[in-house]
């Protein structure tokens, strides 16, 4: 992989998060571009990168980049992944791929037509267990899905002084906690048992209709302000928390729990899925074991060891058993997957990432969402 050159968008808290997953993996970072020249040189000199891009243009003229990673606010997706196209550079883009479902689809259809890699970074997909359960799936370990429910609850936006730009619906969207956190409980979900959604009814609710904005910007999930800062007042119409319940395809159910205002839950992605066969459980705070529930014999609680996991599975985890994998291994796994896809050169091939496709589906699911909440009612796909 080290033929290949990328250059990372953004020097927030996810941009130095791809730099290192991609080093790990023995890619070519040959520069990062952040919201100014001087964070450009800061963030370059930190992470010893050998260019600070001036701007995006420079990124996309530049020959040693064939593949551009997009760390940036949301609403600079679309615009940046259609020029990284157009350009003739494969994108690997955060979710949400864009501000909504007409520049998705725009998005999806220029990818195919420029047979480039083009993915967005769903990187739960990637943890080893996740991927095991979806191989359960796969061989009909489950037998027939009956429920998929879960939750996705964080606590760092809990006090009216927690601020960040996400918060803001013209910057990352009409919905926040469902399309911010939840988009990856559904992709997931979608991933392990290939189910696809067919109508929602949700329930969302802003607790702090206005958020005090501190006048100097805060770093996504910087933790408590030790110090008083002045601060401003700022309408908020995002959701802080919601329930969404699913019908799918088939008839399975399913639920999904999402909020930003859990106290002391930092990051946790929960999920039980009840099939004909068995059940799973799964926690992202404890990733490294899955409950696997049984009526007829004893349960289990698989470890992430190698040895004992699938094909799949295995191939997926860096380490022997016992010695613990987590959030950085995801995003590595991530990109091993969009870097052995643009290496083996053939667009036909099925992808083992979540494509521009994936990132199309969750926004229309959060458009479904967003009018089922409007208008208090079901909202068919």
């Amino acid at each position: 992989m080290a033929s290949i050159g990328a250059a990372v968008m953004g020097a927030g808290f996810i941009g130095p998060v791809h730099v290192e997953a991609l080093r790990r993996l023995g890619v070519h970072v040959v520069g990062l571009l952040g919201v100014s020249d001087e964070e450009s040189q800061a963030a370059a000199q930190k992470l010893g990168l050998p260019k600070a891009y001036k701007s995006y243009e420079e990124v996309l003229a530049d020959d040693e980049v064939q593949a551009v990673h997009l760390a940036v606010p949301n609403r600079l997706h679309f615009g940046m992944a259609r020029d990284a196209l157009n350009a003739g550079k494969h994108v690997m883009c955060e979710k949400p791929l864009a501000m909504n479902s007409r520049e998705s689809a725009e998005l999806v259809e220029l990818a195919a037509k420029a047979g480039l890699a083009a993915g967005v970074n769903y990187n739960v997909r990637f943890y080893p267990l996740c991927l095991e359960a979806r191989d359960m799936a796969r061989r009909g370990d489950l037998g027939e899905v009956y429920s998929i429910c879960g939750s996705y609850v964080q606590d760092w936006l809990c006090y009216e002084t927690d601020y960040n730009w996400r918060v803001l619906a013209e910057e990352g969207g009409e919905l926040r906690a469902i399309a911010d956190v939840g988009t990856h409980w559904m992709d997931l979900m979608h991933s392990i048992t290939g189910l696809e959604v067919e109508a929602v009814c949700a329930d969302l609710k802003t607790v702090f209709p206005v958020r005090q904005r501190p006048t100097g910007e805060v770093e996504t999930f910087a933790g408590k302000v030790e110090k008083a800062v002045e601060t401003e007042p700022v309408e908020i119409t995002t959701e802080d928390y919601g329930c969404v319940m699913f019908r799918f395809v088939g008839g399975a159910r399913g639920c999904l729990w999402a909020s930003q205002v859990t106290a002391g839950r930092k990051n946790c992605l929960r999920y039980e899925i009840a099939g004909s066969q068995c059940a799973l459980n799964w926690n992202s705070e404890r990733p490294n074991e899955m409950w696997i529930g049984r009526r007829d014999g004893a349960n289990e609680l698989l470890s992430r060891d190698p040895a004992l996991l699938s094909e799949a599975a295995a191939a997926a985890a860096s380490f022997p058993g016992g010695h613990n994998e987590g959030y950085p291994d995801t995003f590595k796994q991530s990109f091993k997957a969009f870097y052995s896809y643009i290496e083996a050169g053939d667009p036909g091939a099925e992808p083992g990432f979540a494509t521009f496709a994936d990132g199309h589906r969750e926004i229309v699911l959060c458009e479904a969402i967003a009018r089922s909440h409007r208008e208090e009612r079901w909202v068919k796909l």
